[in-house]
């Protein structure tokens, strides 16, 4: 939502928003991980403790899910809690099939994740395995350990706030991350801004109060990301970090009232 912000300008804004972490993106939705590259771990340990913010989670769906040992064992080592990649895509005629085989393949990876204390979360990304209703469900069956998970996007789910409800009961031992997210009037065509941020909670029409209800019917601990992506990918979505920041807020006002 930030875009390619510096970190310098958006470290100060996350208390703001009533937070305590960070997730960092590589390009093209914005580029502070190459930030972090440039001034070293040392200097972006030194920036996060300037401002009193913590590493949470790392993006990398660069990556993708089988190529994420040094994020790994770096985020570990960081006292970071996520990594969230995407599933890609499996040949084959069966969901049920093809989400048993990407779970057997995840499994060396598990094994590294759980030795770095860091979760695997697979996004539920258009175009990829894991996209489904159904493709979560065996997911969420399938996986071997609370260190493969789901980051749950609404955007891509049916924009029916009871079937994603239910959905979250469902997964709930292997929520491994939420995002308040909407579909909106999607993400891929520019359009005027208030267009633009009604896939924000409170802006579009979606309503999160079934959403909300699921996640405290089972006690969900984790964290909830309110979310949007701009066109084109890589701006910050409105002028300022702190314009951003007050929009934020209005969604986190609106989803604290549905608690």
């Amino acid at each position: 939502m930030f875009g390619e912000l510096p970190l310098s300008d958006i470290l100060p804004e996350v208390k703001v928003v009533g937070a305590d972490t960070i997730d960092i993106w590589p390009k093209p939705h914005g580029n502070q991980r190459e930030q972090w590259d440039t001034m070293g771990r040392d200097g972006f340990e030194a920036m996060l403790a300037k401002y009193d913010v913590r590493l949470g989670m790392i993006t990398r769906y660069d990556l993708g899910p089988h190529n994420l040992a040094d994020e790994l064992k770096l985020a570990g080592e960081m006292g970071a809690r996520i990594i969230v990649t995407g599933s890609g895509n499996i040949e084959g005629e069966s969901i049920k099939a093809r989400v048993r085989t990407f779970v057997e393949r995840m499994k060396p990876h598990v094994e590294i994740a759980e030795a770095a204390g860091v979760t695997i979360a697979i996004e539920n990304h258009s175009n990829a395995l894991i996209e489904s209703l159904e493709s979560l469900r065996y997911l969420a069956e399938y996986s071997p350990s609370n260190k493969l998970g789901i980051a749950l996007a609404p955007y891509h789910l049916p924009q029916d706030p009871e079937v994603i409800a239910a959905l979250i009961r469902d997964i709930a031992p292997r929520l491994a991350h939420s995002y308040a997210w909407e579909h909106g009037h999607g993400a891929h065509d520019k359009m005027p801004k208030i267009l633009e941020m009604k896939q924000m909670p409170g802006y579009g029409t979606l309503d999160f109060g079934p959403i909300v209800g699921a996640l405290r019917d089972i006690e969900y601990s984790g964290w909830t990301s309110v979310f949007m992506h701009p066109v084109p990918r890589g701006i910050p979505f409105l002028a300022s970090a702190a314009v951003v920041s007050a929009a934020m807020n209005r969604s986190r006002e609106y989803l604290d009232s549905l608690i």
